[in-house]
């Protein structure tokens, strides 16, 4: 035995010796995951289920017989003691990736049925959250090797442990399945930490359920001004109970892709210190639920294309950002872009159809108490041009910020495919005096730059700004297009047709 270990020893010493010279450290490889031991096949398809105790003071997890007659279910634990579950897939998928549910173990358990036919862990722990949930996660993860980040599950009170477990550990969770939840004041101001950490919230709820004007719709705004993403499904008729759906794979189908994302691909054009978060459309649509015999209203990215957004940091002391750029899916050919004045909210359909169609939206920084700052705006399209970008974007903004977007293309005719305006308003704190806008479109004209407005059937400015407009570029020899909206008020979602058109013209307008 003793010369066998001078043996290794030798080897030992050799591999250190070796390191010693290249400059490499040896990397010894994580232990293999612990097995689970005491299991039963007592669960729903014959999963195998696992059941321990964890002391409340110690934390110390070990294997526990559940009492007669708990079937699929879960008693009270003894004193001192919390109940703690594991349910294993047949075949393990790939990263091991696993659900926890919140409370109520057993109830409406389709969706972790699901899971597990597609190599999931299904685990839970007695409630209420705090260090022994932590103790539970630790446990899972480092001795078994279950994945970083799970998947939560939550219903009713499920939802508040959830949320305030996760909000206080929000690099630990990958996506948050609540439904008809509640949250604490305290978890919901700390919201914003789940979307920096890039993390998905899925809604299932009833219309007439009791906790959704106070809690999802008001949780569902606040997560939309973070920039995260949150898809909402509102069953009509249904009250607080049954929870979850009956057939359970859009649910499973939306964990499983927010447990498995694709790889980020940040745009190597922007700061690397830029915040990244998500636009997508606010836009409802209806989808019947064949089981429940109902319609469901659903809105966000499990119903919508939902694009990445980057704002690139400012030196601010009110937590500015400077510019900020939409990325489409696929670049269209040549990097077309829309070069946007002022903010684009989520209702800009035009916007969301050239970005389908492969074009970046660029917001322009807003800094400065007096407004626009040409310099801004030159360097991101020096900057843009600089990666690829078209050399000639399609300017745009609404109200009076299509005014401001109509300075910049009258100052650089030449770096312009065309200038879009919604119920636009040609003025610019850019420009000194009276003069506005209106008073120098010969440069455009003489440029040859199509003009697109696209004007609400309630437009304040139409007739002295959109008719002005038009009568005078045409009197220049110019091209100015009408595109009317038959929503009534500015601000109101454009019609699909008539975005459709608009978004048309663009693409015709970049190509010539």
């Amino acid at each position: 035995m003793a010369h066998t270990w001078i043996w290794r020893s030798r080897w030992v010493l050799a591999f250190w010796l070796l390191a010693a010279q290249t400059g490499r450290t040896q990397v010894v490889p994580p232990p293999p995951p612990a097995e689970l031991t005491g299991g039963t096949n007592g669960w729903h398809e014959g999963f195998v289920r696992y059941d321990f105790l964890m002391d409340e003071a110690s934390h110390a997890i070990t294997p526990y017989h559940p009492p007669a007659g708990e079937r699929f279910g879960v008693k009270e634990p003894p004193k001192g003691q919390r109940r703690a579950i594991v349910v294993v897939p047949r075949q393990a998928a790939a990263g091991r990736p696993w659900s926890w549910r919140g409370c109520y173990w057993d109830h409406e358990p389709q969706t972790e049925v699901e899971l597990l036919r597609r190599g999931f862990h299904v685990v839970f722990v007695t409630p209420d959250p705090g260090p022994a949930w932590d103790a539970w996660y630790d446990w899972l993860t480092t001795r078994h090797g279950l994945a970083a980040k799970p998947a939560f599950i939550g219903m009713s009170k499920g939802g508040v442990n959830e949320y305030d477990w996760t909000t206080t550990h929000p690099d630990r969770v990958a996506c948050i399945y609540a439904d008809n939840p509640a949250i604490r004041p305290a978890a919901f101001a700390q919201l914003e930490a789940l979307a920096r950490n890039d993390v998905a919230l899925l809604h299932v709820c009833g219309s007439q359920d009791f906790l959704l004007q106070r809690h999802t719709l008001p949780l569902e705004n606040r997560y939309l001004e973070f920039g995260g993403q949150i898809t909402v499904l509102i069953k009509d008729g249904a009250a607080h109970h049954p929870h979850s759906l009956r057939d359970p794979k859009f649910i499973a189908d939306w964990i499983e892709s927010h447990v498995r994302p694709a790889a980020e691909q940040r745009p190597d054009f922007l700061d690397p210190r830029s915040r990244k978060s998500y636009y997508y459309s606010r836009a409802a649509t209806n989808v019947f639920l064949s089981a429940e015999k109902t319609f469901a209203n659903c809105r966000g990215p499990g119903f919508t294309p939902v694009y990445e957004r980057y704002d690139v940091p400012a030196e601010s002391q009110w937590g500015l950002t400077g510019l900020a750029v939409i990325v489409p899916r696929e670049p269209a050919p040549g990097k077309p872009w829309l070069f946007r004045a002022d903010a684009v909210d989520r209702d800009a359909a035009i916007e969301q159809a050239l970005l389908a169609r492969g074009w970046h939206i660029v917001i322009a920084p807003l800094t400065a108490q007096a407004g626009a700052v040409p310099e801004q705006w030159e360097a991101a399209y020096q900057m843009l041009v600089a990666h690829g970008f078209s050399r000639r974007p399609v300017v745009a903004g609404t109200g009076t910020g299509a005014g401001e977007a109509y300075a910049w293309a009258i100052a650089h005719p030449e770096r312009v495919a065309a200038v879009y305006g919604r119920n636009p308003a040609l003025r610019s704190l850019s420009m000194s005096g009276p003069e506005t806008p209106l008073d120098h479109l010969a440069a455009l004209a003489q440029a040859g730059v199509p003009l697109l407005h696209v004007c609400d059937a309630a437009d304040p400015w139409f007739e002295t700004q959109t008719k002005v407009a038009a009568e005078r570029y045409g009197a220049l020899g110019g091209r100015l297009t009408v595109v009317r909206n038959p929503a009534g008020f500015p601000g109101t979602v454009l019609a699909e047709a008539a975005a459709g058109e608009a978004a048309g013209r663009l693409e015709e307008a970049i190509a010539r």
